[in-house]
């Protein structure tokens, strides 16, 4: 059975998908296309789709066809680097984890639209609010550590684990904390140098 919306509190509709490609929704007694189920999807409407000869749940595959098809019409919503990571991540001791801290952010993202788009409306003509974008991903970074560490005691110390390395016992921070803190320095700079041009 697919993963249901749990927000919303309807059925499933179920589509069916045939050999020759074709989706069929059952709820409308219709064939329907990939953009028709796009729409469903903006809409809030909760779908599953099944292959019309062994009934397997091809959900997953469709709608990231979906996604496929929307990104190959120039609608850029995933950056090549987080792409190259996800990938990255296929095999990998962590894959596990990777769902739900994609499916807690996004989640989260959703839920601060609106004050993010009043963010947008409120500086329009003006430098994009960088702080108050960045304080909202602290706050769903630090909710979703919460949300994990109630699944996992391990991922806990993560955190513990971290600090630990950017801060070492003998007090010399490794290589690579130093290259990190510098590139945020700079990238600090060029932000405020934007700040200022645009004043």
């Amino acid at each position: 059975m697919a993963e249901q919306d749990q927000t919303t509190s309807a059925p499933a509709i179920k589509i069916k998908k045939y050999a020759n490609r074709r989706l069929y929704n059952t709820a409308t007694s219709s064939y329907v296309t990939l953009e028709n189920l796009c729409q469903m999807v903006k809409d809030g409407q909760d779908f599953v789709v099944e292959d019309a000869k062994t009934g397997d749940d091809i959900t997953r595959s469709v709608l990231t066809q979906i996604i496929f098809e929307e990104e190959s019409k120039g609608q850029n919503l995933m950056p090549i680097g987080f792409l190259r990571r996800l990938i990255t991540f296929y095999g990998d001791s962590l894959q596990t984890l990777v769902p739900s801290y994609l499916e807690v952010s996004m989640a989260s993202f959703q839920r601060n639209q609106e004050q993010m788009r009043q963010y947008m409306a409120e500086s329009f003509g003006e430098m994009f609010p960088f702080r108050n974008i960045e304080e909202m991903g602290r706050q769903n970074m630090a909710m979703f550590q919460r949300a994990m560490t109630m699944f996992n005691p391990f991922i806990a110390n993560l955190g513990e684990a971290a600090d630990k390395a950017a801060n070492p016992a003998n007090g010399e921070a490794p290589a690579e904390v130093d290259t990190l803190k510098s590139q945020l320095d700079e990238l600090r700079k060029q932000v405020e140098a934007l700040a200022r041009n645009k004043g």
